[in-house]
C-alpha cells in the first residue's frame, strides 16, 4: 500500500506545551519550500556566462556552495552584516579559485535575479501550501533579499497560495532574531505561541528563531540528520508532506 505522505520518523513534543491545534505555520523559503541548490547552480553558471568568467564545474560550484552557507551561518549569528556577506563570499570565492574578477557589486545583483529563475518545489510542496489554505494561516518567513525573494515567489505562484511573506531584508531584522519574530506576530494577528509551527531546514536561523520566538519548531531534514544543536525541536521530519499529518493530528 502506497502511503498518501510518509510517516513521521521522529516526533518530539516540547515539554510544557499543551495539545493545542495548529493555527499559523510560518514557512522558510529556500531550502524549504524551494530546491534552493538547483536555485543557487544555475544562478551562478548564469551569472559566469554574462560576465566572461568561464565554464563553472561542478566541484566549483560545490565549493562556493559551502563559502555561502559560511557567510549566511556568520550572519544568523551576528557576525556580519548582510551587505559583507552578499560581498564578502563572492570576493573569497574569486580569490580561493584565482579567477581575476573584483566587481562584486554587479555580480551579486546579477546573481540575485537569477536566484529567481529556477523554481524546483521539494516534496510537492506547492501541491501541499495549496491543500492547508483555509485550513491553517501560511506565511513565509525568509533572509534571502528582496530581489530573489520577491521574484522567485512571483515565478513559483507561492505569492498568491501565502497569506503573507516577511523578507528580513524589508522587515529590517534578520532570522532568528526574536525582533524579527515579534514583527511577524505583529502583521498576523493574535495567536498562542504553541499555535503558531515553523517549519524549516536550517537550525541556525529557522529552528533558533523558532526557539528564541517560543513557537512550535518542525525541522525539515531530508538526510536525516542527527540534532546535537541542543536546540528544541518539536517535530522533526524528512518529508514536507509530513507538515499535513502534523496539521490535522495524525501521528
Amino acid at each position: 500500500m502506497v502511503l498518501p505522505f510518509a510517516p513521521l520518523y521522529v516526533k518530539i513534543r516540547a515539554i510544557g506545551y499543551p495539545t493545542t491545534m495548529i493555527k499559523v505555520i510560518l514557512w522558510d523559503v529556500d531550502g524549504t519550500l524551494l530546491d534552493f541548490k538547483a536555485a543557487e547552480r544555475n544562478a551562478m553558471r548564469a551569472c559566469f556566462k554574462k560576465f566572461g568568467l568561464g565554464r563553472l564545474s561542478d566541484a566549483n560550484i560545490a565549493r562556493y556552495s559551502k563559502i555561502n552557507a559560511n557567510y549566511w551561518r556568520r550572519l544568523e549569528s551576528g557576525e556580519l552584516s548582510k551587505a559583507e556577506v552578499l560581498r564578502g563570499r563572492f570576493q573569497e570565492f574569486f580569490g580561493l579559485e584565482g579567477i581575476t574578477f573584483d566587481d562584486y557589486d554587479a555580480f551579486n545583483a546579477e546573481y540575485q535575479v537569477r536566484l529567481g529563475d529556477t523554481v524546483c518545489f521539494n516534496d510537492g510542496a506547492d501541491g501541499l501550501v495549496r491543500g492547508l489554505r483555509g485550513v491553517v494561516k501560511q506565511y513565509a518567513v525568509t533572509n534571502g533579499t528582496r530581489v530573489a525573494q520577491e521574484r522567485k515567489l512571483k515565478k513559483s505562484g507561492l505569492i498568491d497560495m501565502l497569506d503573507d511573506v516577511f523578507i528580513s531584508e524589508v522587515v529590517g531584522i534578520e532570522k532568528p532574531n526574536v525582533e524579527y519574530f515579534e514583527y511577524v506576530f505583529s502583521k498576523i494577528g493574535s495567536y498562542a505561541r504553541d499555535e503558531i509551527m515553523i517549519v524549516g531546514d536550517s537550525l541556525t536561523s529557522d529552528i533558533t528563531g523558532g526557539n528564541n520566538a517560543g513557537i512550535l519548531c518542525c525541522w525539515y531534514n531530508p538526510k536525516t540528520k542527527v540534532n546535537d544543536s541542543g536546540l528544541r525541536v518539536d517535530y522533526d521530519i524528512y518529508d514536507l508532506r509530513q507538515v499535513k499529518a502534523i496539521v490535522k493530528g495524525e501521528f
